[in-house]
């Protein structure tokens, strides 16, 4: 199925391009024209999450944003199992169809997995690493755990499905007023239905069944990118990822990183604090 909503130029001011996979009809947008940024959003966001940054990079950078299958305005392909393997091959179609060659990877959330799982085997053509409240191994601490069981079970599988959980009482209730009316009905808006909201239902689950591709992922970005100029921006507050455990294993991962830490932001960087992401992206990749 495809979503049946067209954003208010006003909040979301981009041209919807399509890019049609080996999986399903992807939606993303290409705005601007320079260095070439990807951003890869996490659950239960879309590229909406980026608009701010977008529009304030775009007078200098190409900025590439995209919607996983399941999510935002992309398809809700029949057989497809949104798991991160899955969106992980897709994201790395959508790079080789567009071309993308020396550019910059921001990932947050699942956005960093799916997206540094698209780029190692892809490193020969990454220039930097963008990441914020992110992870790349396996997933151990317990609440995170616990919120992996919990989402899973029955009853909360129904509350995702049937009445949009993790949007109205994960990201919009931590947003609470930092957005407009306006803004948090564009997030509801591209889960209108139980259909639609299959992709993120399988999400919570994979922190525990993702642990093989986590895993790898823990040996293979050091490997494969911790050469490469990488920038941390961390919202210190955040529950989820916890910046104590979480940044000294970034350090650990690169040898050229910078930290640029957000410190009344929880999770959802993207929308607490744009202002400061877009100059330290343009400070360290100019």
């Amino acid at each position: 199925m495809l979503i049946d909503f067209v954003p208010d130029e006003n909040l979301y001011p981009f041209e919807s391009r399509w890019f049609d996979s080996s999986a399903g009809r992807v939606h993303y947008i290409d705005e601007g024209t320079g260095p070439t940024i990807l951003f890869c959003h996490g659950a239960p966001a879309w590229s909406f999450l980026y608009r701010h940054i977008v529009k304030d990079l775009r007078d200098r950078y190409r900025c590439v944003a995209v919607d996983y299958l399941g999510f935002g305005l992309s398809e809700r392909p029949a057989g497809f199992g949104y798991t991160i393997a899955e969106h992980t091959a897709v994201l790395g179609e959508l790079i080789d169809h567009l071309r993308l060659d020396d550019f910059v990877l921001m990932g947050h959330d699942w956005g960093g997995p799916i997206g540094l799982g698209a780029v190692t085997t892809r490193a020969d053509r990454v220039r930097g690493i963008v990441l914020g409240n992110t992870v790349f191994w396996p997933i151990e601490a317990m609440a995170n755990r616990a919120f992996s069981v919990i989402m899973g079970s029955r009853p909360m599988q129904r509350r995702i499905l049937e009445r949009n959980f993790l949007v109205e009482r994960v990201l919009l209730a931590e947003l609470g007023r930092k957005l407009t009316a306006a803004e948090a009905d564009h997030y509801r808006a591209v889960q209108p239905t139980a259909e639609a909201r299959r992709g993120l239902a399988v999400m919570p689950g994979q922190i525990r069944a993702a642990r093989p591709l986590l895993d790898r992922l823990s040996r293979d970005v050091p490997a494969q990118l911790g050469d490469k100029r990488a920038l941390l921006v961390w919202g210190m507050q955040d529950m989820v990822f916890r910046p104590h455990t979480s940044i000294p294993r970034m350090r650990a991962a690169f040898t050229d990183l910078e930290i640029v830490e957000l410190p009344h932001a929880r999770h959802f960087i993207q929308e607490h604090t744009p202002d400061a992401i877009t100059a330290a992206i343009a400070k360290r990749f100019p």
